[in-house]
């Protein structure tokens, strides 16, 4: 029976690779981003453009405009977020209010408006994207660490807050994924060691199956390149 999928920042780079994965074996799925367009369509998806995530009423009426179209939510897996490398002492205390509003606050506010939806489906399933640089954070990636080891303690305390129901909730720490803006921002690394988007969706779709009921609380590293 096919499922009802969200996926935000589903029209970036890696949210266009999960949302056609799931729409390849016959999943419903809709994409939800704050561009208001996506530059790549995908057959049968229904795309909602120019949503920001961290506005309450606008996430809550993308919710109900995708349970009314695919007949409630399954699966809702958080991309959306962003990057900024800067050190602390060079850079603006305004990006560390940035990153936790674009990284965490965003899957908090989606994930919370989603629970009765989730927790009325039959195998609820919620996955975010967390980051092995969050575990322990380099120079210059302060910020971003922070704000994604706040996606890793949500993604621990929701699984165990939803224990006593039919939802799971994990989250994938990748490794350097391999994008256009990646490549185009460090030239001289080797791309043939960073994750493929490809490779970080077929993670999220074992996490979404049933085979994977039982693993609730997880940070997955998904570090393997090639």
């Amino acid at each position: 029976m096919a499922r009802s999928v969200i996926v935000t920042g589903g029209f970036g780079v890696l949210g266009s690779a999960v949302a056609a994965a799931f729409a390849a074996q016959g999943d419903k799925v809709a994409r939800i981003d704050f561009a208001p367009s996506a530059k790549e369509p995908l057959v049968g998806a229904l795309d909602i453009g120019g949503v920001d995530l961290t506005n309450e009423a606008a996430t809550r009426t993308a919710i109900d405009k995708v349970a009314a179209a695919h007949g409630g939510i399954d699966v809702l897996v958080n991309i959306a977020g962003g990057f900024i490398w800067e050190t602390l002492e060079g850079g603006s205390l305004a990006s560390w209010a940035k990153m936790q509003a674009m990284n965490l606050t965003t899957a908090a506010t989606i994930t919370q408006l989603s629970l009765p939806a989730l927790k009325a489906s039959a195998a609820g399933r919620v996955i975010s994207i967390g980051a092995g640089g969050a575990v322990k954070a380099g120079m210059g990636m302060g910020a971003y660490a922070a704000s994604k080891s706040g996606v890793h303690r949500l993604t621990e305390a929701l699984a165990e807050e939803l224990a006593g129901t039919g939802v799971t909730v994990n989250a994938i720490l990748p490794s350097i994924i391999d994008t256009p803006t990646n490549r185009a921002d460090m030239p001289d690394a080797d791309f043939s060691t960073w994750v493929q988007p490809k490779a970080i969706a077929d993670v999220i779709l074992f996490l979404a199956s049933d085979a994977a009921r039982a693993v609730t609380g997880a940070l997955v590293p998904v570090t393997k390149g090639g």
